[in-house]
């Protein structure tokens, strides 16, 4: 019988073009330990050549996308282990965390010269909302009301009106004066605003309020308000970057025969943490607000069918990496299979 012919695969990545060749596998080696395929290696090597992540984000995305589901606490040795086939060595990785620490994330205990960090209950908090955005599936219903936060022009020092702007921004909100922001009504996320303004400290000087569409502010109506403080010209180019960047290796995944779990694990983190960069920048307004056609839901559906296809590879990886003596990593909680619609449990 005639060997298949090899399938190539042309992309461009960043300013250089690059092709991923699928090489026809073998039956008698189907139910062999999978060994790395050299397409992907090359795809990897290229991918954190061409765009280096910042190693802190890159942290922050690794503990919210694998190690949060699995109690959201990790040995600082497997960490290291962890973060070393994406380009961050042990300095970079001790370094990020101890910045982590510091800004509220994350807790230390030590056991002789070793430390294990855990999420502390702010970071928890922090990750759940910014998270709750990449996975959940693009939701166009609106109800026709807004969602209005208020802070009195004096109502805060620079600093912390800084801060607040920032965490609104990623629970999608515009700003549309000193101290007024704005977002089309989500009832199922109130609750994490007003948490977030306990977090600040100022929940006794700012105020949430609900307001009918029609309503305006300053003789112009609230969509209006929604098109200027949103750029989402830039948010539409950032979509469609990213999706032309990684389908070409998530079509290659597709194909392979065998799936190696850490390449699993790396594209992976690489593909969640893009995806979680682009999200943040995204108000996610309903989808009568949006200009058509609006690229997000093809970056969603391409996040989806790779985390579903990588996910249980990706998985034995985490644990066999991050295993330390006498200890496992404990069983994912159940919302980690709710993600992107629902995951296959075997």
């Amino acid at each position: 019988m005639a060997e298949p012919l090899e399938n190539t695969i042309h992309f461009l990545h960043g300013h250089s073009n690059f092709c991923i060749t699928l090489r026809p596998v073998h039956s008698t080696a189907l139910g062999a330990t999978p060994h790395p395929d050299a397409a992907v290696a090359r795809w990897i090597r290229h991918a954190l050549a061409a765009s280096p992540p910042k190693a802190k984000s890159l942290v922050v995305t690794v503990w919210g996308d694998a190690i949060a589901p699995h109690g959201g606490a990790v040995w600082l040795s497997g960490l290291i282990r962890l973060m070393t086939p994406l380009g961050l060595n042990e300095r970079l990785v001790r370094t990020s965390v101890y910045r982590l620490r510091r800004e509220g994330w994350l807790t230390a205990r030590s056991r002789g010269r070793r430390s294990v960090y855990r999420l502390t209950a702010e970071g928890l908090r922090r990750f759940e909302e910014a998270y709750r955005r990449i996975y959940s599936p693009p939701d166009g219903a609106w109800n026709g009301r807004w969602d209005l936060v208020l802070v009195p022009p004096a109502g805060l020092p620079p600093a912390e009106r800084t801060e607040l702007r920032k965490e609104l921004k990623w629970a999608g909100f515009g700003a549309v004066g000193a101290g007024l922001f704005v977002r089309p009504e989500q009832p199922g996320r109130r609750a994490a605003v007003l948490a977030t303004l306990r977090a600040l400290g100022i929940d006794h000087r700012a105020t949430l309020v609900s307001v009918v569409a029609g309503d305006s502010l300053r003789g112009r109506p609230l969509e209006d308000w929604t098109r200027a403080s949103w750029d989402l010209t830039a948010v539409a180019a950032e979509y469609s970057a990213f999706v032309t960047r990684f389908a070409p290796v998530v079509r290659a995944f597709g194909r392979l025969k065998q799936l190696d779990p850490e390449q699993c694990f790396v594209v992976r983190t690489l593909l969640i943490h893009d995806f979680r960069r682009v999200t943040l920048h995204d108000p996610q307004l309903p989808a009568a607000l949006l200009p058509a056609p609006w690229p997000a839901p093809k970056a969603y559906a391409l996040c989806r069918d790779f985390y579903r296809l990588t996910h249980r590879h990706a998985e034995r990886h985490l644990a066999a990496t991050v295993r330390s003596e006498g200890e496992t990593l404990p069983p994912a909680a159940p919302y980690f299979y709710r993600r992107f619609g629902g995951l296959p449990r075997s």
